[in-house]
């Protein structure tokens, strides 16, 4: 049996293994204390979990700041929110479409403080943030306990599932 090797995803994950076993390296020095191990899982473990605070980051400042494109990129196109009201919407193109106005409307203030993560290596991750939507023109403010999971597909972290529940 032949195996083919996608030689631009290797070339991509060596560099990305050299950056991670040189930074690691190099981290030693006066008053760092030197890497515990350069292992394969740790250093893989390592890139996933940089992976994972960049897209859990993006994916809020994304909505916070009105970056339709940039919200849609860092969700998979199965994705599915739940609605405090019950109201569920599945599929990237159905949330996007329910979002519409928020995007639009470029007006609401979005703010976040993160009450729990779970990331499970490079397969999946959840979080779980206190929330508050506001729209100062209205008088509206709604608080949520708002939990967010995703999904690594092998290449990039994806947010798979957004379920939100208002707090008094």
């Amino acid at each position: 049996m032949t195996h083919r090797i996608n030689r631009p995803l290797l070339t991509l994950a060596l560099s990305a293994l050299a950056v991670c076993v040189s930074g690691s390296a190099f981290a030693a020095g006066p008053g760092n204390a030197a890497p515990q191990s350069l292992s394969g899982d740790n250093i893989l473990t390592r890139i996933c979990a940089r992976q994972f605070e960049i897209a859990q980051r993006t994916d809020m400042e994304s909505f916070r700041d009105y970056d339709a494109e940039t919200f849609r990129a860092v969700h998979d196109d199965r994705a599915i929110t739940v609605f405090d009201s019950g109201a569920t919407r599945i599929g990237i193109d159905a949330i996007m479409t329910a979002l519409a106005s928020h995007f639009s409307g470029r007006e609401a203030k979005w703010s976040w403080t993160e009450r729990y993560r779970v990331v499970d290596g490079c397969s999946s991750a959840y979080i779980l943030y206190e929330t508050t939507y506001e729209i100062p023109r209205i008088g509206y403010k709604q608080k949520a306990l708002t939990g967010v999971t995703y999904s690594h597909n092998g290449l990039r972290w994806l947010a798979i599932a957004d379920q939100g529940t208002k707090l008094p």
